[in-house]
């Protein structure tokens, strides 16, 4: 089964693992995950902002790619039927990335990794935490 990650669940996992709860950890190791295009984006922009650690001295698209890689993460693309969900009423949340990537969650019937209390809330995603 999918399972898609939140975007700060690959920053723990690459910078901070004690951050994830034991279920997060469990769900990445057990592998077929994926996250939402834009995820990318948002580590790109934290990344900009110095608000990522570089301790290697990477490039952000080495350091995303690194990720990726790492922990085997599919990227799945907005599609017209993911941008028209995440502008529905199941979502409370303001930010639009993490409109998007509940909505890739719930588009593909996955479960989504992640800490975020405002996606938690939406009744009909299966959120880990």
């Amino acid at each position: 089964m999918l399972t898609i990650c939140d975007t700060h669940i690959l920053l723990f996992w690459a910078d901070n693992p004690a951050r994830l709860s034991e279920k997060a950890r469990s769900a990445l190791d057990m592998g077929n995950l994926a996250c939402a295009d834009i995820s990318l984006w948002e580590i790109a922009m934290l990344y900009a902002r110095g608000r990522i650690n570089n301790h290697a001295g990477v490039t952000a698209t080495a350091y995303i790619e690194d990720i990726l890689l790492a922990l085997d993460v599919s990227v799945l693309p907005i599609t017209p039927a993911i941008a028209e969900l995440a502008q529905s009423d199941l979502f409370i949340h303001g930010d639009p990335a993490d409109r998007l990537i509940g909505a890739t969650a719930l588009f593909h019937r996955a479960a989504l990794i992640t800490a975020d209390e405002k996606l938690r809330a939406i009744p009909k995603l299966r959120c880990i935490w």
